[in-house]
């Protein structure tokens, strides 16, 4: 499952009836990480489950939020050094009418660099969720993972 799947790693907006509780878990112990600023340790204690489990979910689980106006999302993505990719991907944030606050690209290693952006979500700004599943999509684009959101797609 884990690898094929990597290749096509889309999206979904899920209700929570429908997520098996130790997701919800996990996202409860991110939110007391974030608001009460305790330990992993702490935080997996007073939800109920183990690390092993955060570390395993952590970054893959992300409450929805009606109103995300107004926040900003971190991904970094690992993309192929081939003339023009950059310009794909910053052409993509501006389709989608989200604000670009950074930009960070490595010196490319073996033909593969790797970007890190800051994308504020504005009044005018079109699906997030589609914006980053389009930018994965992108030829030469090898991998997109979100870092940080308080925009939770």
């Amino acid at each position: 499952m884990g690898e094929i799947m990597d290749e096509n790693i889309k999206y979904y907006v899920v209700k929570q009836k429908a997520l098996p509780e130790v997701l919800l878990k996990v996202a409860e112990a991110n939110k007391l990480i974030e608001s009460s600023n305790i330990s992993v340790a702490d935080a997996t204690e007073q939800v109920g489950i183990s690390r092993s489990s955060y570390y395993k979910y952590k970054d893959d689980i992300f409450p929805f939020r009606d109103n995300v106006k107004g926040k900003t999302i971190t991904f970094v993505l690992s993309m192929n050094d081939e003339t023009g990719i950059l310009s794909l991907v910053l052409k993509k944030v501006a389709d989608f009418k989200a604000n670009l606050l950074t930009i960070h690209q490595t010196i490319p290693v073996n033909g593969v660099a790797s970007l890190t952006l800051s994308v504020e979500i504005l009044q005018e700004t079109l699906d997030p969720s589609k914006m980053i599943e389009e930018i994965e999509a992108l030829h030469g684009v090898r991998y997109l993972k979100i870092l940080s959101s308080d925009a939770t797609l």
